[in-house]
């Protein structure tokens, strides 16, 4: 038992955790040191007004991707030894985001102008724009296709680095929150430009690489796909900008105040799959038991972790929430005692989701994704006027564990065969 466990710490996939995990510290620390910092330059409610803001610049990020965070990520990993597929991948996958920004980008300007809610505070959004710029020249799918993880960790620490003075030295007054959002996507749009343009000249991508055809099949091939990450990014998104259309401002500060604790965790556990997940694709097309126990140790002791930090975060709530505001402090310390099971339920459904992936579910995964999102959305509409942000918590507790339940269900008896 001894010689699994210290081969297993001393592995390959470890060792690249581990380079990994560097840059993911930044990403966990950096909303550590900027959130304390805007919400007491900006006060609570402008606060929820940034978050609402970088909320539906994040919903529109799905639409640039459209599916190819996971589709071109698993697609790299399986061909990374053939040359010529993986320029072929690269250029569509580029090609096709490229098409969709400046689709959502028009699209998205004219909403602004039409829609009163929008409207009243189209500086911010517009301002957000920047964000999914970002997201078009990211290259991180095409690094974890091929495990190039000392590249995403250079590139996330200079994107934060960057974010963060941007943050300090510019935003010195209330009505500066408008600029909040604009500062996330000029850094990360110039982080991710550099490496991008690394990319396209190590793999010789060239302009004749880019082809139509192969584009309107990945749009098509995608959309199932897409459909589901639109739908998980509703149910991540919504809450904040419900809370600040059927409730106020303020409210929404709250909620994004414990979320932004949470999320903490929440970020990690996704990077955590963006890690383990090329790798289980790759061994799922080559050595299928071996896949389940390459996922059955990573995900058994990422479940340790994650139930240990919540114990500490639960007994520790009040003292948190203080580090971030000096007011509300109780009641925003029971709102994070509440939702400090949403991490934990995540720790059991996004390995979960890793199988269902990996084994080339994506039709299942979209129906059972597309069910728990649609009742999701509802039930907030229903709760919110009632209950506010402890009504939102305890209706994403509960279809965190419906996604995990769900997949379970799907998977029992494939898993029995391996």
């Amino acid at each position: 038992m001894q010689l699994r466990i210290s081969k297993l710490i001393f592995s390959p996939a470890v060792r690249n955790f581990s380079i990994y995990g560097v840059g993911q510290v930044f990403n966990l620390v950096t909303p550590l040191i900027v959130v304390p910092y805007l919400v007491l330059v900006c006060g609570v409610e402008n606060y929820g007004k940034i978050s609402i803001g970088m909320a539906v610049s994040f919903f529109l990020m799905v639409f640039i991707d459209y599916g190819t965070d996971i589709s071109a990520v698993k697609d790299i990993s399986v061909q990374r030894n053939n040359p010529s597929q993986l320029k072929s991948i690269i250029a569509t996958t580029l090609g096709a985001k490229a098409i969709l920004f400046l689709v959502t980008t028009a699209l998205f300007s004219g909403f602004i102008a039409a829609v009163p809610f929008f409207h009243q505070e189209y500086l911010l959004f517009y301002l957000g724009i920047p964000i999914l710029l970002g997201q078009l020249v990211n290259p991180t799918g095409i690094l974890q296709g091929l495990e190039h993880f000392t590249s995403i960790t250079v590139m996330t620490i200079v994107s934060k680095l960057l974010y963060v003075l941007l943050i300090f030295t510019c935003i010195q007054s209330t009505s500066d929150y408008i600029y909040v959002n604009l500062f996330w996507g000029i850094a990360n749009t110039v982080a991710y430009s550099i490496l991008l343009v690394y990319s396209l000249k190590k793999h010789q991508i060239v302009r004749s690489d880019f082809q139509m055809s192969a584009i309107k099949h990945l749009l098509h091939s995608n959309f199932s796909l897409f459909s589901s990450q639109l739908f998980v990014s509703l149910q991540m998104y919504a809450p904040v900008v419900f809370l600040g259309y059927f409730g106020s401002n303020f409210w929404a500060g709250q909620y994004r105040i414990v979320e932004q604790i949470l999320v903490i965790f929440k970020t990690y556990l996704l990077l955590f799959f963006n890690f383990v997940y090329p790798r289980i694709c790759y061994l799922v097309e080559t050595n299928r038991p071996e896949a389940f126990r390459y996922w059955r140790n990573f995900n058994g002791l990422n479940f340790v972790f994650i139930a240990g930090a919540m114990v500490v975060l639960f007994t520790c709530a009040s003292w948190v929430v203080g580090f971030f505001t000096p007011t509300h402090r109780d009641t925003i310390a029971e709102l994070l005692q509440i939702g400090i099971g949403i991490p934990l339920l995540m720790a059991v459904s996004v390995p979960l989701k890793q199988l269902v992936l990996g084994f080339g579910r994506q039709r299942e995964y979209t129906r059972i994704t597309l069910f728990v999102v649609l009742l999701t959305l509802i039930i907030l509409a229903i709760v919110i006027p009632f209950y506010q942000v402890k009504g939102v918590l305890y209706v994403l507790l509960l279809a965190e564990l419906l996604t995990a339940i769900l997949f379970y269900l799907f998977l029992k008896e494939r898993l029995k065969r391996i």
